[in-house]
């Protein structure tokens, strides 16, 4: 019992620190720099999985990357060919977030917090630019923290597939 809390504890430490580390890196470029917006809500969940639980095979990075893309990318493309009236589009949304949660599980890049990007996607009306800039450059940052954080200061076997 209290070998679990000491683990427990250790590991909600380093997930604090790293996340407030790598949210706190996203947010200065959001804010202090020109380069545009680079953080999303979603980020913030994607910091329980690969600070908390690297171990998760939907921490690994080609799940975080690729499911943050896929998703955003439906969601941008539901908004373009999907147009609907603004009376229906909770149908707009929610086949956005199912072709989403579809595409991630098809292509075995799951990567639970990129299933709500489609959402505000289409609630802010994002375009194809978002998905350069918060989803595909906020991601990398976030992979590489976590590489640096799991493979090189904790030593752990991450990404999982590195080693295998």
């Amino acid at each position: 019992m209290i070998k679990t809390i000491k683990e427990n504890f250790k590991r909600a430490i380093t997930a604090k620190i790293f996340s407030i580390l790598t949210i706190g890196t996203l947010s200065f470029l959001s804010f202090k720099t020109p380069f545009g917006l680079f953080l999303v809500g979603s980020f913030g969940a994607s910091m329980v999985l690969v600070f908390g639980y690297p171990e998760s095979p939907f921490s690994q990075p080609k799940n975080v990357f690729f499911g943050h893309f896929f998703t955003s990318l439906v969601g941008v493309l539901a908004l373009n060919f999907f147009p609907i009236d603004q009376h229906y589009l909770f149908l707009q949304i929610a086949v956005a977030v199912g072709l989403g949660i579809f595409v991630m599980i098809l292509l075995g890049i799951t990567h639970p917090p990129a299933g709500g990007n489609p959402i505000f996607i289409i609630l802010g009306g994002a375009s194809y630019k978002f998905l350069l800039n918060p989803i595909i450059l906020g991601s990398l940052i976030i992979i590489v923290y976590a590489i640096i954080l799991n493979r090189f200061i904790l030593k752990k076997n991450y990404p999982a597939s590195w080693s295998k």
